[in-house]
């Protein structure tokens, strides 16, 4: 039930917020991400500071998404059967037994390369289920779903308004009292979304009983993911910039060390400024009113991605790479929450864990491969040259989906039609007019 204060108007940016359980999920999401960022860019660092080897951070990339490839396809198919508000619980809760463990080993002094790889590992097992979990649960926050791109357009502003403020605050927490810190920080604001989450008042639908075997529902999910055009081509944008493009996390440590002769708070302004751009793009997003208009997005944001990270390779002028991490951060997010967006629209209900899982696996799972790909070809052409080649391939992907974008367009105009979306009479009329254009050619 919409529990806003009577008399209270949201304003159209921010009118998901009238809805009581997304307002608390998104009070507690907005303290654990700062945690969140805190904690990735510290990770890097504590890594790269032990062992100065972009292929460890490779490794590290690795451990972090190997299991978002391997196990997010299975884990939507449990989202579909589970209650999501009750995974989504014991996954937050799993983070923050993870995040104090990194804490107290760091802290102590005592902590050592492979714990380091291990502890990511075991955090990217919990991100699995936890990312698919959040995806699919989003939905059942809010009840008017013509407030669902609002809701998606405002997740990504929180994710980088954290992203501007955690690595700022991790870059001067590791320069004047060490990495432990951020990781105790993150452990405590865990803490905060599992609060907001015992707070809510959430009537989920009764989960898929399909008395199949998980496989079956699994190769059900990708037979219609891989089946609809529509979601298939935006999945396979998104895992190109997934596997060519998500790396440059991992190298930024060499970019603000060996190519801007940098430390810790060059790393954190980079990682900050990618957070204004994003959080810049996500606001963009949130006063949109409709999905309308959104696939034209996602290949010019993609290109902008492209042209960008090949622009942070090429930079030697810290100014120029802090401008280039703003169109970077952009374009990514625009690209990330319209396609997103998009999926969340067209997806069949029974079938929402599962596309959302592979909404993960595509910009998480492939990065799983890119991070080891980019440590090695760091390795022997450097880190600079190696974002170049991301950033070519990325525009290329672009492109490629620019050219098939009429005929996306043509697909998804059905399910725009049967939920409402685009009214019926005018669709009629397009889909006339198209007719007696060929007729009359």
């Amino acid at each position: 039930m919409n529990t806003a204060g009577k008399g209270f108007v949201w304003p159209a940016t921010l009118r998901a917020l009238k809805h009581r359980n997304y307002r608390l999920f998104f009070s507690g999401q907005s303290i654990s991400l700062v945690g969140t960022w805190m904690t990735r860019l510290a990770t890097s660092w504590l890594l790269w500071r032990l062992t100065h080897s972009a292929e460890l951070l490779g490794v590290l990339g690795f451990a972090g998404t190997a299991p978002t490839f391997f196990l997010t396809s299975v884990a939507g198919v449990w989202v579909d059967r589970l209650n999501r508000h009750r995974l989504l619980l014991a996954t937050q809760a799993l983070a923050l037994v993870q995040a104090f463990t990194m804490a107290a080993l760091v802290l102590s002094g005592t902590i050592r390369v492979w714990e380091i790889i291990a502890l990511q590992l075991f955090q990217g097992v919990v991100n699995a289920f936890d990312m698919p979990t959040r995806q699919s649960l989003l939905i059942d926050l809010i009840e008017d779903r013509g407030d669902l791109s609002n809701a998606v357009a405002l997740n990504s502003s929180m994710v980088n308004a954290a992203r501007l403020i955690g690595p700022s605050l991790a870059g001067l927490i590791i320069a004047s009292v060490g990495e432990g810190w951020c990781f105790f920080a993150d452990g405590v604001s865990y803490i905060a979304v599992i609060v907001s989450l015992l707070l809510m008042r959430v009537s989920l639908r009764p989960p898929a009983a399909t008395g199949k075997k998980v496989l079956h529902d699994l190769r059900d999910g990708l037979a219609y993911a891989f089946g609809f055009a529509p979601i298939r081509t935006i999945l396979l944008l998104l895992a190109l910039l997934g596997l060519a493009g998500m790396p440059y996390r991992v190298l930024m440590p060499v970019v603000a060390t060996q190519t801007l002769h940098g430390g810790a708070h060059t790393l954190g302004f980079l990682m900050a400024a990618m957070g204004v751009g994003a959080l810049i793009g996500a606001l963009y997003l949130a006063a949109r009113k409709s999905v309308l208009g959104l696939g034209r997005l996602i290949p010019l944001a993609a290109g902008t991605f492209g042209v960008s990270l090949a622009g942070v390779g090429l930079s030697h002028w810290f100014g120029l790479s802090l401008l280039l991490m703003v169109t970077l951060g952009a374009g990514f997010m625009i690209h990330l929450a319209a396609s997103n967006t998009i999926i969340q629209t067209l997806v069949r209900e029974h079938m929402r864990g599962r596309v959302m899982a592979l909404y993960t696996m595509a910009i998480m799972g492939m990065a799983t491969f890119g991070s080891v790909l980019a440590g090695v070809v760091a390795g022997w052409i450097g880190a600079a040259w190696t974002l170049v080649a991301g950033g070519i391939a990325c525009l290329a992907g672009a492109a490629l989906f620019a050219y098939r974008l009429p005929s996306i367009r043509d697909q998804a105009r059905p399910v725009y039609v049967e939920k409402g979306i685009l009214p019926r009479v005018a669709a009629t009329l397009r889909d006339a007019t198209a007719l007696e254009e060929k007729v009359e050619q």
